[in-house]
């Protein structure tokens, strides 16, 4: 009758979560088209093609509404041109369903914006607990010189939805070195989404 409690050791170095449930990983060639410098990323492609860019841990015990999915994200640092490593990014296919992050080790960035393309930049570091409320897109970004880990919990009946960027042409910011650290430059290959874009995004809660 009742689900059995547990307990996972993070490696907050690694990223790596003792008794996961399952394990992805995006390498290099899974993530055409996210940069902007295009021919940056396929002269590295052509070299780096199996680098793995991020790998994700994670548990799932159940997918009945109110559980919670949870794990961890460990980013390698890096730029294709001057554009900072970071993940494919998404909203929840039912979007008004949260997400927290939690830095456990290197620093980065999340980057939120709006259906509407309204943006808001997070710093993410030890010890940092991240709130990515309802009706959010968000991806993490790795600024620094190490690997950018982060542990995750959101709930379980969330599901992703990926296209919503990819239709846009990316989010309205990209996040670039700029010589002494980083900074947000508006993304000239950005499309604002139409109107029944945004209320499907509104529709998607339940």
């Amino acid at each position: 009758m009742y689900q059995e409690p547990s307990a996972h050791h993070i490696n907050s170095a690694s990223g790596v979560m003792s008794d996961a449930g399952g394990r992805y990983i995006k390498r290099l060639r899974d993530l055409d088209g996210l940069y902007l410098d295009t021919n940056a990323f396929q002269s590295l492609l052509a070299t780096s093609a199996d680098e793995i860019v991020y790998t994700v841990h994670e548990q799932r015990p159940t997918q009945k509404v109110g559980d919670l999915i949870f794990g961890t994200t460990m980013m390698e640092p890096g730029r294709i041109g001057d554009e900072f490593y970071m993940t494919r990014g998404h909203i929840h296919a039912c979007a008004n369903r949260p997400e927290v992050y939690y830095g456990e080790s290197g620093e980065g960035l999340m980057l939120l914006e709006t259906p509407e393309g309204e943006v808001r930049i997070l710093e993410v570091k030890p010890r940092v607990a991240v709130y990515v409320p309802p009706f959010w897109i968000h991806r993490s970004v790795n600024t620094g010189a190490v690997p950018l880990v982060m542990s995750f919990f959101y709930p379980s009946d969330s599901g992703q939805d990926y296209n919503i960027i990819e239709k846009s042409g990316g989010m309205a910011v990209r996040i670039m070195a700029n010589g002494t650290g980083w900074e947000a430059v508006k993304n000239p290959a950005y499309r604002p989404r139409s109107q029944s874009d945004i209320v499907a995004v509104h529709a998607s809660a339940r």
